[in-house]
């Protein structure tokens, strides 16, 4: 990662990161207060009211990643302000969480929305979905926490002489000491505090940018529509990754499969009391993540302006820091990234760390024939073992210097979240019986089989290069191979 200088004080970020750490930990302990079994670990209970899971699934979705690199991404690769593309189709995987996938899952009684393939397909089936989430969680979970990581080693533990490692284990201990015994409560309050968080952060710096470029409100609206880093749609050339309708489909069928079948984000809709609340909040949450991120894009437009106007050269993932701690602005703004940056990123951490025990607990250990205490020794046992699991894979990745950052995750998920959407899809749309033991199968070769399409699609396919939707091709190729499974039987 490129260095650059910060000119926020170590000592100055420390402070703040303790400050939200104490405040993370106080909303956690009142949030876990009367929780004691399994159940209130894993769903709150289902007692949670609707608005709070609504606010707090605005901020879930994102992480430092979001902070960080939507921002950036304004500016690179001539991406401007597209990504409200997929945003748009957000929203319609929403509609079809509240109303096709949730009332399923309510309706089954699930602690982990993996179960489902248990019944609809066999114990089998059950387990390859778990493990695909297991794989797409540890790695999607341990990327964002990497981007997290590596910020503060420039801005803090590097200038202090203090290894790498020493910050991924003071980070993942962070988010281990908040959810260690709430679980799904702590969560869910916890979220809620990075979603103000995050947008208090977002909102002033936006505000601290526009005075120091002189700008008055109608005048910071003018600087962002008349850039060209502001342009949204792209219709012109089908072939480009860019392409509207492809980047439209691709956020819909990517909110269906990284949230509607992701544990990490269902265990709160889950949390809910009923399916009736669990539509209200998906579909005010969906609502909102529209003005929320579009505030996003706005804030990387005005960073490219002011860079610009400083002789500021970092762009991307960098810029929004170098902006931000770099000194041209007043030090709160540095103190205002930081926050964000951390609600961000040990939220999120905290929301994968407590989905990944839960299925890994219900899914792929096994709960049947155990009891409340057994499965509370056997949670633990799992929770500290994803904690380090997740450490050392972010460790793996400062070691390979990995640089990409929100491309990486979507492009993750095309071919983890493909074959989980893949089973899915086939379950709910045909209801006729599979043979369960080679359902591996065709999970493995779909994303195989993408990996090679996509490394030769502009020689194969007259220069057509795929983008996100790669996770639709990913879970046709799976459903295809299922189709190819199909026994003779009863209908189920």
């Amino acid at each position: 990662m490129t260095i650059f200088a910060f000119r926020m004080s170590p000592l100055t970020i420390i402070l703040t990161i303790l400050a939200y750490f104490a405040l993370l930990l106080g909303v956690s302990l009142i949030a876990s207060r009367g929780s004691s079994g399994a159940s209130d670990f894993f769903n709150g209970g289902r007692k949670a009211p609707w608005w709070v899971v609504a606010i707090a699934m605005i901020g879930a979705p994102m992480s430092g990643v979001t902070f960080v690199s939507v921002p950036g991404m304004v500016g690179t690769g001539g991406a401007a302000m597209s990504y409200m593309q997929m945003v748009l189709g957000f929203f319609v995987g929403y509609l079809f969480i509240a109303f096709v996938l949730t009332p399923v899952f309510f309706r089954k009684n699930l602690v982990s929305i993996y179960q489902y393939l248990d019944d609809r397909f066999g114990v089998t089936t059950h387990k390859t979905g778990a493990w695909f989430f297991f794989i797409s969680k540890v790695l999607g979970a341990s990327v964002r926490l990497f981007l997290v990581c590596a910020t503060l080693q420039l801005m803090v533990f590097s200038p202090l002489g203090l290894p790498f490692i020493l910050n991924v284990a003071l980070s993942i201990l962070i988010v281990l000491a908040y959810t260690y015994r709430g679980g799904m409560k702590s969560v869910l309050w916890t979220d809620m505090l990075k979603t103000v968080c995050m947008v208090v952060s977002i909102v002033l710096t936006i505000i601290f940018i526009a005075r120091e470029l002189g700008l008055d409100f109608p005048g910071t609206v003018q600087a962002v529509s008349d850039s060209p880093l502001s342009r949204i749609f792209f219709f012109d050339d089908p072939k480009h990754p860019r392409y509207f309708w492809k980047q439209f489909l691709a956020g819909a069928f990517t909110v269906i499969a990284m949230t509607g079948l992701d544990q990490d984000l269902m265990q709160r809709v889950l949390s809910s009391r009923n399916a009736r609340d669990s539509r209200k909040n998906l579909i005010t949450s969906g609502l909102l993540q529209i003005p929320v991120i579009f505030l996003f894009l706005c804030l990387g437009v005005l960073l490219y302006v002011y860079a610009g106007s400083k002789g500021i050269t970092q762009t991307g993932d960098l810029i929004f820091p170098a902006v931000a701690t770099g000194g041209s602005l007043p030090a709160i703004a540095g103190v205002l990234f930081v926050l964000g940056l951390v609600s961000c990123a040990y939220s999120a951490g905290g929301s994968a760390l407590t989905a990944l025990t839960t299925s890994f607990t219900a899914d792929i250990i096994g709960t049947a024939g155990k009891s409340e205490e057994g499965i509370s020794r056997t949670r633990k046992t799992v929770h500290l073992a994803m904690a380090l699991l997740m450490g050392a894979v972010i460790y793996a990745f400062y070691v390979l210097d990995t640089q990409s950052v929100i491309d990486a995750v979507y492009k993750l998920a095309s071919y983890t979240y493909g074959p989980i959407l893949g089973l899915f899809a086939f379950g709910l749309c045909c209801k006729k019986p599979v043979r369960d033991k080679w359902v591996p199968l065709p999970a493995v070769i779909a994303p195989a089989v993408c990996y090679i399409l996509q490394s030769h699609s502009e020689q194969w396919l007259g220069g057509y290069r795929f983008g996100y939707e790669l996770l639709l091709v990913n879970a046709l190729l799976t459903v295809l191979g299922l189709c190819l499974l199909i026994k003779k039987g009863p209908r189920k």
